[in-house]
């Protein structure tokens, strides 16, 4: 085809200088020696009234195709006087045979790909903006460029790699003859529909078997370098340019697989996790390069994937919703010209490839005609499919072509990937003159007529559907890259950002985590997202918030029961919005145990905190239910209830609906409860094999914050496990007797398994028995005299004070009571007054030597805290409980009140230590359920600030932080004054002559 203009047609230039500048440029050519054959013909051109205004087009409006004319100007007289097509075969000439790329060093090869490009680009260019081709061959041109160019850059380095690498492929001389690797073209590539600087979208895969392999064990290895160098040489820019960029995202989850994929590992991938909007991307799915009979044979594996044989509803409301966060409203949307988006904006050409393509995929399973990969040809389908009317077809593909040339002339004038339009009013008028107004207004008055026809008919083709959570703008999370307007809406709802959240949103869509894996799964989080993202928006960390229901997700076995119950509960969504702004801690349990969600929804769950018979009651009614036989199953159902109860505590500390006593108590009842609902039956289902003892028993006691009921979130249990059984008992009365010492010892074992190991329902608790009689080393159950013995002459002086908290929670009572009175006679003997301060003052010495820090918001730890005023309490009783039995007490605010109405500590003090333990348990319980690591106040969102505040019983986080100061201040002083300053006036312990 000769060029078929008239200067009427041409572009006029609009730069004049520029334009001058490009003809001086034109008469240098003549004088140089390369081209000094030419250099009559040149001034030919260059004053021949239509060949002048070719050249006055390009140089007055396109700085790149001045620079492409300049470079390869034969090819502009090439197209003069032979033609444009053949001008675009001589322009390919060097490479059209992918086979004569065999043995080119790489040097050569790259310069013959990018001599290529650069040749058919110019050529491509004259007959665009002389509208001597259509736009079907336009971009039919400028994809045989892409896919000629890939050929002969893949046979070339797979001839390399084969000679270098231990390759076998079956036809040397030419490389790409049933070698078992392809490249898949995706988007615009694929449907023949490149645009001017397009990138081009490529999944390569390879067929194992068809390669013959030296060292088959690092064949994924060399393909994946050899993809690269298939990508470097196509990007890279040299001295002679560049051919395409390439883009590999398409490929199955880009982010955690290699550039080359086998094709089985890519067929389980599509048929276990693929998406919808990847089945819309495989409509336009053609074998580009490579062995094309592998790949047609592996697209056609593929077909059921893409087009399904009936109407797939789930997909369909898959499709509504994408469709739904894109959120075009109908009408009255603001479209400005300067700086829009003529592909990703309202009316570009993004929303009538959706148009189409969502069509396709809901109807092309039925109808074959619908399965055509052009956009133009698949409107032109769904008219005569009576899907669409011809009025709509009309407008849509004329608003297409229009698009397509503004893209193109956007994109020619400086070789740059964009679709967006200048932002001045010069640079309008630039690409106005380019497309051949004589004005910019007229452009832009068509260009926003078009606009508003595609988004009216896009808005149309589900205007049934109501847009998802009430968001107004733009959430898609399909495809591989970030949505612009996405980006845009994410950052107006508050998230720094954005671009992880879009990143890691497509990963939860790619089937990464188990949540997602299921296509159910992932259609109703799609639904659900607008709703989550303005959820997780409205906390005052909406990044922390989001990274913590990530890290939630991430834990999760399953989503489509969970993802279904967010959906039906917008509150149930909100609190844990809540719990992922301000409390990770619970967020990554929640991600282990979401079934505990389920009791948010029921009766009762805000209400006050059951008391500990109540609470036995509901379990053992639960442990008894029909079905309910095996030592698993109670165990399952002991977590399960421990687990709802534990976390409706937990929600209701953050909430500050309880004093950090309450909370505590109420942890230590779930934990009493669930010692004696389950253990009475894992007592009995062990007699059934060993029998058991006709008196005596196993008692179960807490000592710690357990013991003190002041368990604070995630603590472990401290227990003791005493026995007794009646003098000459030797073994029990069992099938396989036992002796006493073996019999209770097996139990506490089976015991301390019921609580703590995991189940599908998790760990009921975490035990600790170190505080046992001679510690680690000692048996786990104790006969009661070793015990009484090990108490009354054995146990060291801390040993003692961790027995202040001890409290019975299971087992026979007479037992209970025995241990109990054993117990309160060791704690009320009189003791060596400066022995027992030497010992306190030397241990907290020792503690805050290996375990202190100066760390203000180690609540536990730092001078002034926890331990600290534990120590006080502790060191009381022992010193005055012979003369005061009155003050002792498990529970540390009691001693403390206690102390103070027997005269020990002056009633001011007592009250301010049994304060400020509440205060210190608080703020513990709080930061446990809110902080992973070191609280960092600077860190910490407004939320968690507030919490912390209100948990401390403070009007602001100020307020909070001079408390925390002055607490720790006082109780160091009374500790000081009650131990350290008396300790030190004793001096070191007196040696022996």
């Amino acid at each position: 085809m000769t060029l078929a203009w008239t200067q009427q047609t041409l572009p006029a230039p609009f730069d004049a200088e520029r334009c001058k500048t490009g003809f001086e440029r034109w008469f240098d050519l003549a004088r140089k020696p390369v081209w000094e054959n030419m250099a009559e013909r040149f001034a030919q051109m260059a004053q021949d009234p239509a060949q002048h205004a070719v050249l006055a087009s390009l140089f007055g409006n396109s700085p790149y195709l001045t620079s492409l004319a300049l470079r390869d100007p034969d090819m502009i007289a090439v197209a003069f006087d032979h033609g444009l097509d053949h001008a675009f075969d001589l322009a390919l000439d060097d490479v059209k045979t992918a086979a004569s790329a065999a043995g080119t060093d790489q040097p050569t090869a790259m310069m013959r790909v990018r001599r290529a490009k650069r040749r058919a680009a110019l050529v491509i260019a004259l007959a665009d903006i002389s509208k001597s081709w259509d736009l079907v061959q336009i971009t039919a041109a400028i994809s045989k460029t892409a896919e000629i160019t890939l050929n002969y850059t893949l046979a070339h380095c797979l001839s390399a790699t084969a000679r270098q690498r231990n390759l076998g492929i079956p036809h040397p001389d030419d490389p790409l003859r049933d070698c078992g690797i392809y490249a898949i073209g995706m988007g615009k590539l694929g449907a023949n529909e490149l645009n001017y600087s397009s990138d081009i979208d490529l999944i390569f895969l390879y067929d194992g078997e068809k390669i013959g392999w030296v060292d088959p064990d690092r064949m994924q290895q060399i393909l994946v370098r050899m993809v690269r160098d298939v990508t470097r040489i196509m990007e890279e820019r040299t001295g002679d340019g560049y051919v395409f960029r390439t883009d590999l995202r398409l490929r199955p989850d880009p982010a955690s697989t290699p550039p080359i994929l086998s094709a089985l590992a890519a067929e389980t991938y599509y048929e276990t996790v693929g998406q919808n909007w990847e089945r819309a991307a495989m409509i336009k799915a053609r074998i580009v390069a490579g062995d094309y009979a592998a790949g047609q044979e592996f697209l056609k594996i593929l077909r059921p994937f893409v087009w399904r044989k009936h109407l797939d509803f789930l997909a369909i409301q898959d499709i509504h919703s994408i469709k739904r966060q894109i959120n075009a409203l109908r009408g009255g949307s603001k479209v400005n010209v300067p700086g829009h988006n003529i592909k990703l904006g309202r009316g570009g050409i993004r929303e009538i490839e959706f148009f189409a393509q969502t069509q396709q995929l809901i109807w092309g399973g039925r109808e074959v005609s619908l399965r055509c990969k052009s956009t133009c040809d698949a409107l032109r389908e769904l008219c005569a499919f009576k899907q669409i009317s011809e009025v709509v077809r009309d407008e849509l593909l004329e608003a297409y072509e229009f698009l397509r040339n503004v893209e193109h002339r956007l994109q020619m004038t400086h070789d740059q990937q964009t679709q967006t339009l200048p932002e001045t009013e010069e640079g309008l008028a630039a690409l106005a003159c380019f497309l051949g107004y004589d004005a910019s207004e007229p452009f832009k008055s068509d260009l926003m007529g078009y606009l508003r026809r595609v988004e009216s008919h896009y808005a149309e083709l589900f205007e049934e559907d109501s847009p998802l959570g009430g968001t107004d703008g733009s959430l898609v999370f399909t495809g591989t890259e970030d949505d612009p307007e996405t980006i845009k809406q994410l950052h107006q709802m508050g998230f720094e950002n954005a671009s992880m959240i879009s990143s890691t949103v497509r990963g939860w869509h790619h089937g990464r985590y188990r949540a997602t894996r299921s296509r159910r799964a992932r259609e109703i989080l799609t639904e659900l997202m607008p709703t989550l993202l303005k959820s997780l928006s409205e906390t005052t960390n909406p990044d922390m918030a989001f990274r913590a229901f990530d890290e939630f997700l991430k834990g999760l076995p399953a989503g489509v029961q969970l993802f279904s119950l967010l959906t039906a509960n917008p509150e149930l969504l909100r609190l844990l919005a809540q719990i992922a702004g301000t409390a990770p801690r619970m967020a990554k349990y929640l991600g282990r145990n979401a079934s505990v969600l389920d009791y948010v929804l029921m009766s009762g769950f805000n209400d006050d905190l059951p008391d500990a018979q109540t609470m036995l009651v509901q379990l053992n009614e639960q442990l008894s239910q029909p079905g309910a036989e095996m030592v698993e199953q109670w165990l399952d159902i002991a977590r399960q209830w421990a687990n709802d109860q534990k976390f409706r505590i937990d929600v209701q500390t953050i909430h500050n609906r309880h004093t950090p006593h309450q909370a505590g108590r109420a942890l230590a009842d779930v934990a009493d409860v669930s010692i004696r609902g389950l253990f009475p039956r894992i007592a009995n289902d062990f007699a059934q094999k060993h029998g058991g003892f006709d008196e005596g028993g196993l008692a179960v006691f807490a000592l710690g914050k357990h013991g003190g009921q002041e368990l604070s979130p995630g603590s472990d249990l401290d227990m003791v496990f005493v026995y007794d059984v009646p003098e000459g008992c030797d073994e029990s009365d069992g099938e396989k007797p036992l002796s006493p010492g073996h019999y209770f010892i097996r139990l506490s074992q089976r015991y301390i398994n019921a609580l703590s190991a995991p189940t599908a329902e998790g760990v009921l608790f975490e035990t600790d028995l170190r505080l046992r009689p001679s510690g680690s080393k000692g048996p786990l159950a104790c006969h009661f005299n070793s015990f009484d013995a090990y108490q009354n002459n054995e146990a060291w002086t801390w040993e003692h004070m961790a027995l202040t908290r001890l409290r019975p929670v299971y087992g026979p009572e007479k037992l209970q009571q025995k241990v109990m009175a054993c117990t309160r006679t060791v704690l009320c003997k009189q003791r060596d007054p400066h022995k027992l301060l030497r010992d306190v003052y030397d241990m907290r010495n020792r503690m805050a030597a290996s375990k202190g820090t100066n760390q203000a918001w180690d609540v536990k730890l730092r001078r002034g805290g926890l331990v600290d005023l534990e120590f006080i309490a502790q060191y009381l009783q022992l010193n005055h409980a012979h003369d005061h039995p009155e003050i002792l007490s498990s529970t540390t605010r009691k001693v403390f009140k206690r102390l103070g109405k027997a005269g020990i500590l002056p009633d001011d003090d007592a009250t301010w230590l049994a304060n400020a333990a509440s205060f210190w348990l608080a703020l513990q319980a709080m930061l446990r359920l809110t902080t992973e690591g070191r609280f960092n106040p600077e860190n910490a969102s407004t939320d968690l600030r507030r919490m912390l505040a209100g948990a401390g019983q403070c009007e602001d986080f100020g307020e909070l932080e001079q408390k925390l100061s002055d607490t720790a201040d006082r109780v160091k002083q009374i500790y000081d004054r009650l131990i350290t300053e008396p300790a030190e006036k004793l001096g070191p312990v007196p040696q022996p002559d």
